[in-house]
This record gives C-alpha cells, sequence and structure tokens, in this order.
C-alpha cells in the first residue's frame, strides 16, 4: 500500500515537473508578449500618474503623448519591417514573404488611424478643434491614404502572383514617399504641431521639452506599442498561412 502511495507521488511529481518545463518554455517563446503587456500596463499606470510639465496650454492633455506619439512611431516600425519583406519578395518571391509584407502593413494602417484619433482628441483640448487643416494632419492622411490603395490595388489584381508582386513595387514607392510626408515636409511650413517653420502659435511638446520623468514613460510606451503591433501582425500571418495550405490543400 506505501509502495502504491509513493509511486503515485512519484508520477505526480514528474508531470508537475513536465508541466512546468513546458511552461518556461512557452514563457521562453513568448517573453517579448509578456514584456508587452507588461509595459502598456505600466504606460497607462504611470502615464496618467506621474508629474508633467506645465508647458503653454497643453496641461493635463500632455499625457496624450503617451499614447499619440508611440503609436507612429510603431507605425513607421511596422511598415519598414512590411518594406522590408517586399524587398524580399521581389528578390526570392515567397508566399511567406507576401504575406509578411502585406501583414505589417495592415497593422501599421491600424496603428496610423489610431494615432491620428488621439491626435484629434488632444487637438480639440490644445488647438479648440479636433481637425484644424494642419498640414501635418493633412499630410498625415495623405499618406494613410497612399498605403490605402495598395490593398485597393492588390484586390484589384485577379492574379495572385502579379498582385504579390506589383503590391511588393508599389509597398516599396508607398514607404519611399510616406516618410518624408509624414515626418519632413510638415516642417517645411507653418504647422501648429511642434518642428514647424516658423510656429509661434499655440504651445506643443516638442524634443527638448522631453524631461527625465516623462522619458522613464515615454520609451517603454514606444516599446510596448511597438511590440502589441508585431504581436497583432503575427497573429494575422499564422491566419494567414493557415488559409493558404488549406487553399493549397483543397
Amino acid at each position: 500500500m506505501l509502495l502504491k502511495i509513493k509511486k503515485r507521488l512519484f508520477l505526480r511529481f514528474v508531470v508537475y515537473i513536465l508541466f512546468s518545463l513546458k511552461q518556461i518554455i512557452v514563457i521562453r517563446k513568448s517573453w517579448w508578449k509578456v514584456l508587452s503587456v507588461v509595459l502598456l500596463l505600466y504606460t497607462f499606470t504611470a502615464g496618467f500618474l506621474i508629474r508633467v510639465p506645465h508647458i503653454g496650454n497643453l496641461y493635463g492633455s500632455i499625457r496624450n503623448f503617451f499614447f499619440h506619439v508611440p503609436m507612429w512611431i510603431a507605425m513607421m516600425v511596422l511598415f519598414t519591417v512590411s518594406v522590408i519583406y517586399a524587398i524580399k519578395y521581389l528578390r526570392n518571391p515567397t508566399t511567406d514573404a507576401d504575406i509578411y509584407s502585406k501583414e505589417y502593413a495592415k497593422t501599421g494602417i491600424v496603428f496610423g488611424v489610431l494615432g491620428t484619433i488621439s491626435g484629434s482628441i488632444w487637438a480639440s483640448y490644445t488647438w479648440g478643434e479636433p481637425w484644424s487643416n494642419d498640414p501635418k494632419q493633412l499630410l498625415t492622411v495623405i499618406a494613410l491614404l497612399i498605403y490605402a490603395a495598395y490593398f485597393i490595388l492588390r484586390n484589384s489584381i485577379p492574379d495572385m502572383d502579379k498582385s504579390a508582386k506589383i503590391g511588393a513595387v508599389y509597398n516599396v514607392f508607398a514607404y519611399a514617399i510616406s516618410f518624408p510626408t509624414i515626418y519632413i515636409l510638415p516642417r517645411l511650413v507653418e504647422s501648429l504641431h511642434p518642428g514647424g517653420k516658423g510656429v509661434e502659435g499655440n504651445p506643443a511638446l516638442g524634443g527638448g521639452n522631453l524631461d527625465g520623468v516623462m522619458a522613464t514613460v515615454f520609451v517603454p510606451a514606444f516599446i510596448g506599442w511597438t511590440l502589441l503591433g508585431i504581436w497583432i501582425t503575427t497573429l494575422r500571418i499564422r491566419f494567414e498561412q493557415f488559409k493558404e495550405k488549406r487553399l493549397v490543400n483543397a
């Protein structure tokens, strides 16, 4: 009887060890997902609790800096990864490279829309209206429309191989246009956004105003939002690859 109890305890112990090892392996593979959740929880908590500098008429709305700006940076990171895979597809056409390129561009557009919405909310408090036809706002929407046209172009071509190849070429073009459209051209004209030429209107947050305390939230926010974008994209990629396998095996 005692021997049976010992065997059961030993088997339970072995099962527990194996389960623990499995969990450790899963966590090691998904550490960046855990990191994304932790950093975003920190951003949402510390972003509303830390001391923020008093700059012009920004007041408490300056806290949106931890959401609006990192979303834009994450968008450009996603677009960059997308164009890398587009170039990779042009050099060596594979289905996976096309799926990666397409899905990273999709998630980039989502973050661009979220950045536009959060920016409009911020503008309604600091500039008096959510949309003021500011050059930065207009050029940003143009850049997002250029990327939206990428998917319209792909869907308009029935041949999948030709659609992927033309889409990859257009992706490179869209990226080359979007970067100066969003980050360079607005700085050459008068704008309510920081960095605009000859701006003396409503105060805004520029790089020189990012003190050490805000940086402790901004940097984790940028990493957290970017990892979230990658996480969403990987889920989309797995779904598209599953659809592709079903199509091939049908």
